[in-house]
């Protein structure tokens, strides 16, 4: 079994935070007494909720996109930018994440992120295709934010338990995006109105707000520590192969994530399916990985290696997308499937940056490269995606495509699940 942080301090020790300086090593953070008090299990709520907001957003937009479209009178192009943004706004986050938690502490960023996500949900629904874009664009941002420092805060708050911090997060942001697929057609049949459908997804990000503040409200108070400092957090990650390695397989399991919560009921639709099961089977696909998610990072820390778990979930995933290419409607369900378990890629690379890493210091600076870098490598996928149909009239080249990355996402992930660390 691997030691997951053999750095870590005794849990009265554990810190709340990291400062991230501006060459982007991390100074570390201790907490005071009451920060310690108000973590636990409420904080534990906390990330959770977080990451129940992570998908719903993308995919309650996705699930009805097609309808939006029409009815704000918008083009293809169009809809091919708005599924682009979620990526390019990660990529950014990725470098604008750290200097925000160096300045006001990182739950504090959190905390802010998931109140502009709650306003920037209601926002994106009052007037035009632009004013949608402009909120998808706020939203995006904001779920950018609690991406890039989320997993910090596991590999800091829960040094002993990163395989089941990270479980439930990961089960959290799974069952969130397919509530947001799964429930938003049906709402928006019920209500008539696609706006309402959207809009009411800010109920939960409200929620999470509330917990999350009440978690950290005593938890800002922080005082440097310089001497904790070693002079291993000062070296860059851009000359380490294997944290490339890392950010190269994060990019391209988030590349296919996003093509598939952008565009999987468009590809159902335009083989002859109607909108509402094409919904339903994003969700199903999803939904599926709530309970995979929740045990997959506690067992694949438990191996010496993940690189056969990389290898099983692209064959998965690469199943279920030739089965797509080849009779989309022949056994829907059973696509949906694959690639929804193959897309447990996700958690394997989250625990990816645990486990390549040797004390939260390092998790922070490999967090945020590998998904500024990541996300921008998937920011081509969905606009790619959707530009391939618009050219040929077809989904075939876009399909063979993403099989094409998903193979490649195997390979990668061999070198990634080497037990080694940066």
């Amino acid at each position: 079994m691997i030691d997951q942080d053999a750095s870590s301090p005794p849990p009265d020790q554990h810190r709340s935070g990291l400062r991230l300086e501006n060459d982007g090593a991390a100074e570390p953070v201790l907490p005071n007494r009451h920060t310690a008090i108000a973590g636990g299990g409420l904080l534990l709520a906390g990330v959770a909720l977080a990451a129940a907001n992570m998908r719903p957003a993308v995919t309650s937009l996705a699930s009805v996109l097609g309808e939006v479209r029409d009815s704000l009178g918008a083009s293809s192009t169009w809809a091919s930018v708005v599924t682009t943004v979620p990526t390019l706004c990660f990529g950014a986050a990725g470098i604008a994440a750290p200097l925000l938690a160096r300045r006001m502490g990182m739950n504090r960023v959190v905390g802010v992120a998931l109140a502009v996500l709650t306003a920037a949900m209601l926002l994106r629904v009052v007037d035009g295709p632009w004013t949608v874009l402009a909120g998808t664009v706020l939203v995006c941002a904001a779920i950018a934010m609690c991406n890039v420092l989320i997993p910090v805060v596991v590999k800091e708050s829960f040094p002993n338990r990163v395989g089941m911090a990270t479980g439930l997060y990961t089960t959290a942001m799974a069952a969130g995006g397919s509530a947001g697929s799964a429930l938003t057609p049906w709402m928006q049949h019920s209500t008539g109105s696609w706006q309402l459908a959207l809009a009411t997804w800010a109920v939960v990000a409200l929620a999470a707000l509330l917990v999350w503040t009440m978690a950290t409200r005593r938890g800002t108070a922080t005082t440097r520590a310089p001497e904790t400092k070693v002079a291993g957090e000062r070296r860059s990650l851009a000359r380490s192969p294997l944290a490339w390695a890392v950010t190269a397989y994060f990019g391209m399991q988030s590349l296919v994530a996003y093509v598939v919560m952008g565009w999987l009921p468009e590809v159902f639709k335009g083989a002859g399916m109607d909108a509402t099961s094409a919904g339903a089977l994003l969700g199903l696909l999803l939904l599926v990985g709530v309970p995979i998610n929740m045990v997959l990072p506690p067992l694949v820390t438990k191996t010496r290696g993940q690189s056969g778990w990389a290898i099983g979930l692209a064959v998965l995933t690469a199943s279920g997308f030739a089965g797509l290419l080849l009779a989309p409607l022949g056994a829907p369900v059973l696509w949906a499937l694959l690639i929804g378990v193959g897309m447990s890629a996700f958690p394997l690379a989250l625990v990816f940056i645990s486990l390549r890493t040797s004390n939260a210091a390092e998790t922070g600076q490999l967090s945020a490269m590998s998904q500024s870098f990541g996300y921008l490598i998937a920011s081509f996928g969905p606009f790619l995606f959707g530009v391939l149909h618009d050219v040929t009239g077809g989904w075939s080249g876009s399909l063979i495509t993403v099989l094409v990355i998903v193979v490649t996402q195997g390979v990668v992930g061999v070198f990634a699940g080497r037990p080694r660390t940066v």
